[in-house]
């Protein structure tokens, strides 16, 4: 049996990630350090949603290397209650979204894009019904 547990992007500034991560309602589970030789070469840094299994991992190098984003990488997505109120508190804490929410298709969920400290998309989808 296969079962899904979590999806990892490598991050540059540890504080600013958690710090918009619990914004969005993710809860900080814990940190795990990898060391190799006697040396911290990097820090995990894992969320999840409350009442949710699945994580997101959250890498942070420890050698000051920098990412490119790439061009494959598109967002991750994560359905809230009420996608007014959840822009309303964001914005409370300086996230601003990509462009006004909209629909893909008529009679569809409304939806909203933010991005991370580190430039990653991440889709918000309504489940209000409005």
């Amino acid at each position: 049996m296969t079962r899904y547990l979590h999806t990892m992007y490598r991050i540059t500034d540890p504080e600013k990630s958690r710090k918009f991560y619990e914004a969005l309602g993710l809860e900080f589970r814990r940190d795990m350090d990898i060391v190799r030789d006697g040396q911290k070469e990097a820090t995990n840094y894992f969320f999840g949603v409350p009442g949710q299994d699945e994580e997101l991992e959250l890498t942070f190098n420890h050698d000051g290397r920098s990412y490119e984003m790439g061009t494959a990488y598109g967002h991750v997505a994560l359905a809230v209650d009420d996608l007014d109120e959840t822009l309303a508190r964001l914005k409370e804490q300086g996230i601003e979204p990509e462009r006004e929410p909209y629909r893909v298709r008529e009679g569809g969920s409304r939806i909203c894009f933010v991005r991370d400290p580190d430039d990653y998309r991440i889709e918000l989808i309504d489940r209000s019904g409005k």
